[in-house]
């Protein structure tokens, strides 16, 4: 009974110590977030484009902070205009694009009567030859790897984007690549995962890029495979094209880009 007596008061004890520690996070401003990446497939027309608007959200919050009323024009170099239209809250679509290689197109976002602008070319893309399968691919020798193969283009200074979407992974793995020690000569694009299993559908998207979006980001998946501790010194923030015409010191997340795509499904083979 004594011992029973001691365990309980030793358990008041502990409860009676037990504090609440409240963590203060500091509150970033919300930043205007611009899903502009425009994309003409193959095959295809090119006249359905969406452009997505939100805002960064707290720490604490779930759900995306989605950003409506706003105006959306996208213009060629000829002075055609393409407005995109609200369709779902912070989704905006058009569905009278005409997409055309080389061409300039400016993208202008007002909304909360601030205007945001940005320029870029629509760049062409080669088709991808063949696919390639490698059963003792990656660093193990036990991954499955896959080689998209593709001809670059000679005297052309080309940059890529390859996209791969896998069925047990929420997003693409994507990696960029340019045609500097390869110009003209057949290149590939490379993925290896030792989760990839015969039978499996894997769509592969080679997307042609420009310069500055090459650039944008090269910087952009470097900071994202960088790995470093609590204590490492955080990464810079990287910028985007898209400006506010009132205040260029304003940071805006995102990138309005234009691309030809060509799009390729695989089976992962035995």
């Amino acid at each position: 009974m004594k011992n029973i007596l001691t365990f309980l008061c030793l358990a008041l004890l502990l409860i009676s110590c037990e504090d609440v520690v409240e963590i203060n996070l500091e509150e970033a401003q919300p930043r205007l977030v611009v899903d502009a990446a425009l994309q003409w497939k193959k095959g295809t027309t090119g006249e359905e484009q969406t452009i997505k608007l939100s805002r960064t959200r707290g720490f604490f919050e779930q759900e995306p902070v989605t950003v409506s009323n706003a105006n959306i024009t996208v213009v060629d170099a000829n002075g055609t205009a393409f407005n995109f239209e609200e369709q779902n809250p912070g989704e905006y679509r058009t569905q009278n694009f005409i997409p055309e290689i080389d061409m300039d197109y400016t993208l202008s976002v007002e909304v909360d009567n601030q205007l945001y602008t940005a320029k870029e070319t629509l760049k062409p893309v080669v088709s991808i030859d063949s696919i390639q399968q490698n059963n003792e691919g990656g660093f193990s020798g036990e991954d499955i790897e896959l080689k998209a193969f593709y001809t670059d283009p000679a005297d052309v200074e080309n940059y890529y984007l390859f996209k791969f979407f896998v069925p047990f992974r929420a997003f693409p793995e994507f990696e960029i690549y340019d045609d500097e020690f390869n110009d003209g000569n057949s290149i590939f694009g490379l993925y290896s995962d030792e989760d990839l299993e015969p039978g499996m559908d894997i769509v592969i998207e080679n997307h042609g890029v420009s310069q500055a979006y090459y650039n944008f980001l090269n910087i952009l998946l470097a900071q994202a495979g960088s790995a470093g501790g609590p204590f490492e010194t955080q990464p810079a923030t990287v910028r985007g094209n898209i400006s506010n015409a009132a205040d260029e010191d304003e940071l805006i997340f995102g990138y309005f880009s234009l691309s030809e795509v060509n799009e390729v499904l695989y089976t992962i083979e035995e």
